[in-house]
């Protein structure tokens, strides 16, 4: 018995709502964890060190784990490119953004990541900082990064939801149907 494969055209095409549906939990969870952590520290008056998001609470080493940072911004790099193809016109501007904002996210990641490794940080900062957090605290830019990311992916989704948005006799089964 063979073993199904699924491909970067299947991704896009039969299977590209299952897909993107699978994509949209993981980053509505990671994100949900930078507003959860935000609350922690502005609505409640929790101090930093002990505002660590809902799995912080019971793993707290996740707060702290660059490799787990830089693991989920290059998990959300490689779900824009796969999942780009599928869509076409204006959702693809909106998931393009998207992309390119991650592009960035995800370099400000390698960054952190590798002071980690190396141990030097930058601008002989204690921890390991990225370049924008020289100038804003990390965790509000994290938060203000998820959302960059977050907000044109959501407008790309609706867009690609259109029937308009898919060409004729296209295979992706996003579009909503109006009968």
């Amino acid at each position: 018995m063979a073993t199904p494969t699924i491909s970067v055209s299947t991704l896009n095409g039969r299977h590209h709502k299952a897909a993107l549906t699978f994509y949209l939990i993981i980053v509505v969870a990671h994100w949900a964890e930078h507003v959860v952590q935000a609350i922690q520290v502005y609505a409640w008056g929790w101090p930093m060190a002990e505002a660590r998001g809902v799995l912080g609470i019971p793993f707290p080493w996740l707060v702290t784990s660059e490799w787990m940072h830089y693991g989920y911004a290059l998990i959300m790099l490689i779900g824009l490119i796969l999942l780009r193809k599928g869509f076409t016109g204006l959702s693809r501007t909106w998931w393009n953004i998207s992309l390119g904002i991650q592009v960035w996210h995800h370099l400000e990641h390698l960054l952190l990541l590798l002071q980690k490794i190396i141990g030097v940080n930058l601008a002989g900062r204690p921890v390991p900082t990225s370049i924008l957090q020289l100038v804003w605290p990390r965790m509000e830019l994290h938060l203000f990064y998820n959302a960059l990311v977050f907000v044109p992916m959501v407008v790309a989704m609706l867009l690609h939801r259109r029937a308009s948005e898919h060409s004729a006799g296209a295979t992706c089964t996003c579009a909503v149907s109006h009968h």
